[in-house]
């Protein structure tokens, strides 16, 4: 199929160049004869001009100007253009004498066979050459911006392919330690034949609900993602049972706005995975508050040592910032510090509307 479309391809641009040289033909015969009657003897003797001209034309597109001045070795490009112009010029006056010789019988006491002198006849051949040459480096330069483009374009579509592998792989490992911890939860109360399995099965039936079929979209509803925050604390008070002091705020969500998927319940996970007892209690405080379209969330847990902090720089908070900075690029705040055995983390999304489709 290619090699029947490049034979295709060759056919109409010989097709394109006949008819071009033959408009050129008769511009030379319409130049020459301007006012001669001897009509057989100017389109004869504009024969003998086309072929020292489709040479010179073709020399210079096909190997002057790729060789030389498209590599940019200009002097040489100069300095072969002065040798094929003196060279051109020889074999333009070769062409007139031929043509004068083999024209002869065709010539009239009565008329003047050409009305053009020597000079202007030079003059009209490197005129034709100009237009040829002129003609290929504006196909070469369009050309060369369509080749861009399409460079551009799939340079691109990689980089957004990348993105969203790297996307999809941030998610897996979020989704391992998450289920890991809530089926440890899981096994140890049905171990006990505690009455609350149940009621955590359900809480994690809709939890795996949302990774497996919300996390893939580009944007869901932020009223979904803080319910799902609320079902995952749910799920840890069961595990935690009296130790775990939970603070949660947040002020009415719009069910128009959203958020990327699985965005904020990372750092809720983060806080339960890494946060100390101190005094008999795990203490969590969450406030969520939308402004417009400018989220602030803050979440804060106890911790006993500096080592929380290192902790806290793992795979975890690793992955969110990746996330953040493919989805939410210069459209985010992260503070991240840990002060008098509290461990805190504020995250500010100044437009939720300029999330970047992963």
């Amino acid at each position: 199929m290619d090699k029947k479309y490049k034979v295709i391809q060759y056919l109409i641009t010989f097709l394109i160049h006949s008819i071009f040289w033959v408009i050129i033909y008769f511009f030379y015969a319409y130049f020459l004869g301007y006012g001669s009657t001897n009509t057989k003897y100017v389109n004869l003797f504009s024969g003998f001009l086309m072929p020292v001209t489709i040479f010179i034309s073709y020399f210079l597109i096909y190997y002057l100007i790729p060789n030389y001045l498209f590599t940019k070795k200009y002097k040489l490009f100069i300095l072969y253009n002065i040798y094929t112009f003196i060279i051109s010029v020889y074999l333009i006056n070769l062409s007139i004498l031929y043509g004068l010789v083999y024209s002869e019988g065709l010539m009239h006491k009565s008329t003047v066979p050409l009305t053009k002198t020597l000079p202007l006849i030079i003059l009209g051949v490197f005129f034709v050459v100009t237009i040829v040459v002129s003609l290929n480096l504006i196909i070469y330069s369009y050309k060369s911006i369509v080749k861009n483009e399409s460079l551009k374009s799939k340079i691109l579509e990689t980089q957004l392919q990348l993105k969203e592998q790297e996307l999809k792989f941030l998610k897996m490992q979020i989704h391992p330690h998450f289920l890991f911890n809530t089926l440890n939860t899981i096994y140890g109360f049905a171990l006990k034949q505690s009455k609350d399995t149940p009621e955590i099965i359900l809480k994690l039936s809709n939890l795996l609900d949302y990774i497996l079929y919300q996390v893939n979209k580009p944007k869901v509803s932020l009223k979904e993602e803080v319910t799902h925050i609320k079902e995952y604390i749910a799920l840890e008070k069961i595990r935690f049972q009296d130790t775990l002091k939970v603070s949660f705020k947040a002020n009415d969500i719009s069910e128009e706005k959203q958020i990327a998927p699985m965005l904020l319940i990372p750092f809720v996970e983060n806080a339960f995975k890494h946060g100390n007892l101190i005094e008999g209690f795990l203490k969590v405080e969450i406030v969520i508050a939308l402004d417009d379209d400018k989220l602030d969330f803050q979440i804060k847990n106890t911790v006993l040592t500096n080592d929380e902090l290192e902790g806290n720089k793992g795979i975890g908070l690793e992955n969110i910032k990746k996330r953040l900075n493919l989805l939410y690029a210069n459209n985010y705040k992260l503070d991240i510090e840990k002060n008098d055995n509290w461990f805190t983390v504020n995250l500010t999304i100044y437009n939720l509307n300029e999330i970047n489709n992963g």
